[in-house]
């Protein structure tokens, strides 16, 4: 288990701590950057009164992962947001050796998708219901089912017939927005990411299943493809609304993106209005799931 600790202004802590949740932390924290030192600042407020300010002046945000791995690519990934200029990165640091594995078991079930469709860890049976079963286990990369963002792009893909389409997962993390194309009987897969290691995960994670895919870095992407998924986060979106258009079929084509928050619905909008008209078509705990069809209308 890795520690990736940064230091943030008060006001982009929130946008800071929802970022690594999204990006799969395992747990996120916040605390006084000046605690114990001259420049300590107490919230504490008169009784009966509200605390003096919403937060400190320079919070100190920890959040864990899995591996050392894990924690440099989210904060290469948090170091191309706008938002993260005011931010710094502290450092990575190994924690003391525990039974993790036991630990993170404890805290992962199997998760549902659909009624029939769930991602079961490889320590649980999968439910008597379940049709469709992905095997995926925490901590690989990011993208374990867990998160809202996640489930709601798996939830598109159970929906929607992809049966014989090309489909692309962008940003792939562990690959399972591909490897859930490929269990829906997509024909051709292709999953791409600019972590390496990510790419790795879901060479691995595919041959686990028993799913067919092609996974590569984004240089590799060979388009068009008749479904686009890029569950990634707000801002990078923005910077690739033309790439990602560009990898979409005109005849039809469906463009699926996630990793944005009801408060982004507007400027993800505006982004990729020269293209497509993107509309809000699930939401889930405050993320939304955005959709575009190319061409004619089914």
């Amino acid at each position: 288990m890795h520690e990736l600790r940064l230091l943030a202004p008060q006001d982009r802590v929130e946008w800071l701590s929802e970022a690594l949740e999204a990006l799969d932390a395992f747990s996120v924290s916040v605390e006084d950057a000046d605690a114990h030192s001259d420049s300590e600042s107490p919230l504490f407020g008169e009784p009966g009164m509200p605390p003096p300010q919403a937060g400190w002046d320079r919070s100190q945000v920890t959040a864990l992962f899995a591996d050392q791995a894990q924690a440099q690519a989210a904060a290469d990934l948090l170091a191309l947001q706008n938002p993260f200029d005011a931010c710094q990165v502290l450092g990575i640091t190994e924690l003391v050796e525990q039974d993790w594995v036991r630990l993170t078991q404890s805290q992962f079930a199997p998760v549902e998708i659909t009624t029939d469709f769930w991602i079961v860890p490889t320590w649980h049976q999968p439910p008597t219901q379940a049709r469709r079963v992905l095997r995926l286990d925490p901590g690989l990369a990011f993208g374990t089912g867990t998160h809202p963002t996640t489930r709601m792009c798996l939830r598109w893909l159970a929906q929607h017939d992809v049966h014989g389409a090309s489909v692309l997962d962008y940003g792939c993390g562990s690959g399972i927005l591909a490897m859930g194309a490929a269990l829906y009987g997509a024909a051709r897969v292709d999953a791409v990411d600019i972590d390496p290691d990510a790419v790795q995960a879901t060479v691995r994670n595919a041959q686990a299943n028993g799913v067919v895919l092609q996974a590569g870095l984004p240089d590799q992407v060979q388009g068009p493809y008749q479904c686009v998924l890029a569950n990634i986060l707000a801002s990078p979106l923005q910077v690739l609304a033309p790439l990602l258009c560009g990898l979409v079929q005109d005849n039809g084509g469906q463009l699926v993106l996630a990793g944005i928050l009801e408060r982004q619905v507007e400027l993800l909008q505006q982004a990729y209005a020269p293209w497509c008209q993107l509309g809000v078509h699930d939401s889930e705990d405050g993320w939304v799931l955005m959709t575009a069809r190319f061409g004619p209308q089914p």
